[in-house]
């Protein structure tokens, strides 16, 4: 079996360099990670010239209960001809914060490699996104290539789960362009965060007859929790993301050194691995103080599951699979490896949805790093990749 012959690229290397450095002079920090950040609204409007121009037809989603800034994400359109699979190509536009960097937004190009915050992460995957829809555009495939630049994955995802709502069943697969040094990512890992109170009884420091100290009644959660993730630990490991985790993120808790402390609230992640479902979390999350109470009677306390990602995971011989390894082979002369990733990405949503989904985008270094970059060479052969597997899926 041969790769297809991809369309074109209309872009020579200078031009893919003025892209990424387009994209990254563009200020997108999340709005929900660092308050007041600049939000998707200029890099989507960005995005979406940028894809009409190329031919594509270009729909602006706005997720409901985004609030203000507006957190706008774009699908363009490479429409077939008819009879052909669909392909979806995603990538998110917001970045985390820049406190640290010095002219986050400048874009800088050293030995190959472009600097600036969001360039990793993942602005030369929305640039090899973008590219693959132009080459897309009027190349008589006989499916639609859609091309999705998503808000919010940085935060909540609210811009990926709108799209995939709104068009994952006209998708047969998709590609999220992660940086992954060009390489097949078929697993991830997902996460769940909980919250657990402690109470206790307000009281004099020196009256220890009338007072309950939460702070200390934590503290059996807390040895309960390292006893849950020794026991993760214990388990087999997942071939490609090796073991769950589970850890105390933020503690806080007390009124005044002279009092004992009514109350402690603390904050804990839980790393999934495929197959650990948001129901046996929170089964997992009862067993734990249960357990704490058996360590301390007195202990009053309770827990909520407040947000769960789901991990992901596609066999490694599924269609798209197999497609992204031959096109990628064929560009880059070597063979595709295929890799699981700790961190949690868009392609989860995807998967949920019903659509077959790989992760496969270029390499760098500094994801929310305070030096970020995107090797521009890797950016041009992730492109033609995404374009060689349209030609053959699309077909």
């Amino acid at each position: 079996m041969t790769a297809p012959q991809a369309p074109e690229l209309r872009h020579d290397t200078g031009a893919i360099e003025r892209l990424v450095s387009d994209l990254v002079a563009i200020d997108s920090v999340n709005p929900d990670l660092v308050p007041g950040g600049a939000g998707e609204a200029e890099i989507a409007a960005f995005a979406a010239a940028w894809l009409r121009e190329a031919g594509l037809e270009v729909v602006v989603d706005d997720p409901p209960g985004a609030g203000d800034p507006p957190r706008p994400s774009v699908v363009g359109v490479a429409q077939g001809r008819g009879g052909g699979r669909s392909l979806l190509l995603c990538a998110h536009t917001d970045t985390v914060g820049v406190e640290g960097m010095t002219d986050p937004h400048v874009p800088r190009v050293a030995g190959g490699r472009l600097y600036g915050r969001g360039a990793y992460d993942m602005k030369g995957g929305l640039a090899a996104c973008l590219l693959a829809g132009a080459a897309a555009a009027g190349a008589g495939l006989a499916g639609d290539v859609l091309v999705a630049a998503v808000s919010d994955e940085e935060f909540a995802s609210a811009g990926c789960r709108s799209v995939a709502e709104r068009f994952g069943g006209a998708a047969d697969a998709a590609i999220v362009t992660e940086p992954t040094a060009l390489r097949a990512c078929v697993a991830h890992k997902g996460f769940a965060w909980a919250s657990i109170e402690a109470r206790g009884r307000a009281a004099h420091g020196s009256r220890p007859d009338l007072g309950a100290d939460a702070i200390v009644h934590m503290g059996a959660v807390l040895a309960e929790i390292s006893d849950l993730d020794r026991r993760l630990g214990d388990r087999d490991p997942h071939a490609l993301l090796g073991r769950g985790s589970v850890h105390a993120s933020l503690i806080a808790g007390g009124q005044e050194l002279s009092s004992y402390p009514e109350r402690c609230a603390l904050e804990i992640e839980r790393r999934t691995l495929p197959g650990e479902t948001a129901a046996a979390i929170e089964a997992e999350l009862e067993d734990v103080l249960g357990r704490a109470r058996s360590r301390e009677p007195a202990l009053d306390a309770s827990a909520r599951v407040t947000l769960v990602r789901e991990p992901f995971e596609i066999a490694p011989d599924a269609d798209i699979v197999r497609a992204v390894r031959l096109a990628g082979a064929a560009v880059t002369g070597r063979e595709v490896e295929v890799v699981g990733h700790t961190a949690w990405m868009d392609a989860a949503i995807l998967s949920a949805a019903g659509v077959e989904t790989v992760v496969f985008g270029p390499g760098g270094e500094g994801a929310h790093a305070v030096e970020e970059w995107v090797d521009l060479g890797e950016v041009e052969q992730c492109a033609r990749t995404l374009a060689a597997v349209a030609a053959g899926w699309c077909r």
